[in-house]
């Protein structure tokens, strides 16, 4: 019954439209801007990936509309998006456009089987810098991929967004520059003066149909866009022989923790400036990885959440699902209605959009912050974002990860310790021969080493009393230390008790050994003071037996207690 709860929560319900009667007026109009929005940047991530506008266009229909129905998310709108594009790329051009459908199904399959198996938490580990260094890499690759198209060159051969760039400028004609840089400009000034004037202007929408205009009305030298299909593609399953599977396994891969990646960020930053309700991290990656599948089966790309079109819906006033599926609706009219137009848009122009999406993906506020924040976060930002643009996307966000994850350990290693104390109340004789140690904040295999070297090296003293109450942080290394610390002392004569041993640690405490290694089971304290006492006791016959020993008498038996 178990297992039947969790399937059902991963499948469509009505609850999902639970505020439909409320909403639906919202949600037709958002759905109907955001698909005004999307179309110039479904075509232009099309065109930018290798795959063509058509394959951006199908994308953004029926990945939209799978998404909507079948993700986690009430109010995210997926489709082809920037970061995709930027893995999608370099595998078209090894491998060709037919392993389009093939590593969209393959991608698709991989992120479901992470929704099935519960790990659309795991996104919540990845730290802010590595997030927005990851994020400002990304606009980095976008912008310098649509150099050559702004300059109306063919880009260069090199995988490298940069060296690409660099190299279909070194092909560039002054005769056939003009042309496509009157455009990108023309579409610049009117995407960004077009808010100004009133934000609920479509600014790309309108850039595409002015440059449009002007390079039809001025015969202008540019690239187009070309044919378009005027209907949808009957579905065709990819052909799967091993070979291909084994080709295209690691790419699919990645475009998968990519997608994952992606959506589940854009879903997460949806549910914290709307109010339409949390998240199924689990269910939306079931969604996102039966719409890269059903896409894939149109000639369509792999997909993901799109924060930007998303945040478009939710200031729109979209409330439920079915703005998602009317903006894919919109695109599907589209597709029957205004392939013809659509097929004169300037590749410039395009070009232009994206240029401008890719910067006003980076906030200035935001890159302030995280700069500004700790040298650690500055380094992690820094080194995600340079690994983005120079090697792999997972790449950096694994070398992010870990660079974070290293400042984390320094940290707590520096916040943790060992801290000798005096014995509170009233000073007695031989308390001199008793060193209370209270160990803080967390003792793991990063802090554990220190720790020993401290504790280990004390001198002219009888009895060791061990505090552990403030300890926040105990694994397997710290506990081991902690029984080498008792055996240590033990074999030197030093009596060694430990005191306030939290419930949450004594299971571990227990296995490691660190209850076994003590002289006697009556050495194990709950409060202070019972302990102190029991130490100035083993002190006593210390003493007692050193001065027996110095007047020349037998030294007494020693207890085991």
């Amino acid at each position: 019954m178990t297992a039947l709860r969790a399937a059902r929560a991963l499948l469509p319900s009505w609850r999902d439209y639970a505020g439909l009667p409320r909403s639906w007026k919202g949600d037709l109009v958002a759905g109907l801007t955001v698909g005004i929005v999307a179309l110039p940047l479904a075509l232009a991530f099309g065109v930018s990936s290798g795959a063509g506008a058509a394959s951006g266009l199908i994308t953004a229909v029926i990945a939209g509309i799978v998404a909507a129905v079948f993700g986690g998310s009430n109010i995210q709108v997926s489709g082809p998006t920037g970061a995709m594009v930027v893995v999608l790329g370099p595998v078209i051009a090894a491998h060709g456009i037919g392993a389009l459908a093939a590593v969209s199904v393959l991608a698709g399959a991989i992120v479901i089987v992470a929704g099935v198996l519960k790990l659309g938490r795991v996104v919540t580990l990845l730290p802010w810098p590595v997030i927005e260094g990851f994020t400002l890499g990304i606009a980095l690759i976008i912008f310098l991929q649509q150099v050559p198209a702004a300059f109306g060159v063919h880009a260069g051969p090199s995988s490298n967004a940069a060296v690409s760039a660099f190299q279909g400028l070194a092909t560039t004609s002054p005769a056939a520059l003009w042309a496509p840089v009157a455009l990108v400009v023309l579409v610049a000034v009117i995407m960004v003066a077009a808010p100004r004037i009133h934000p609920q202007i479509p600014g790309s929408l309108l850039a595409i149909i002015v440059a449009s205009v002007a390079a039809q009305v001025l015969d202008l030298p540019v690239a187009r866009i070309g044919a378009l299909p005027g209907a949808l593609p009957s579905p065709v399953a990819p052909a799967l022989d091993w070979g291909t599977v084994a080709a295209l396994a690691a790419p699919a891969a990645t475009i998968a923790a990519l997608a994952a990646i992606e959506s589940l960020l854009s879903a997460r930053v949806a549910a914290s400036i709307s109010d339409t309700g949390p998240y199924d991290a689990d269910r939306e990656l079931l969604g996102q990885g039966l719409a890269s599948i059903c896409s894939g089966f149109f000639g369509g790309m792999p997909a993901t959440g799109a924060i930007a079109r998303t945040a478009v819906n939710i200031r729109s006033g979209g409330r439920t699902r079915l703005s998602a599926v009317i903006h894919a609706v919109v695109l599907l009219a589209v597709v029957y209605l205004a392939t013809g137009p659509v097929s004169r848009i300037p590749l410039a122009a395009l070009a232009g959009v994206l240029m401008i999406t890719a910067t006003r993906m980076v906030s200035v506020a935001t890159l302030r912050s995280v700069i500004g924040s700790t040298r650690a976060d500055a380094v992690v930002f820094f080194v995600t974002a340079v690994i983005t643009v120079s090697f792999d996307l997972i790449q950096a966000v694994a070398i992010g990860i870990a660079v974070a994850s290293f400042f984390a350990l320094r940290t707590m290693v520096k916040s943790s310790g060992v801290h000798r104390e005096e014995i509170p109340g009233p000073v007695q004789d031989g308390d001199e021969h008793i060193a209370v140690f209270r160990l803080d904040g967390a003792l793991f295999f990063g802090a554990a080493e220190r720790v020993l070297e401290r504790v280990s090296a004390i001198r002219n003293v009888d009895a060791v009393i061990i505090r552990m109450s403030q300890l926040q942080v105990l694994d397997a290394t710290g506990a081991r230390v902690i029984t080498d610390i008792v055996n240590a002392l033990e074999r030197r004569g030093i009596t060694v008790l430990i005191k306030g041993i939290q419930a949450r640690h004594l299971a571990l405490v227990t296995r490691v050994g660190v209850l076994e290694s003590l002289r006697h089971h009556k050495h194990l304290f709950e409060d202070l003071a019972p302990a102190v006492e029991h130490a100035r006791s083993h002190v006593a016959r210390a003493m007692a037996a050193r001065a027996a020993e110095q007047a020349g008498a037998p030294p007494g038996r020693r207890s085991d207690q």
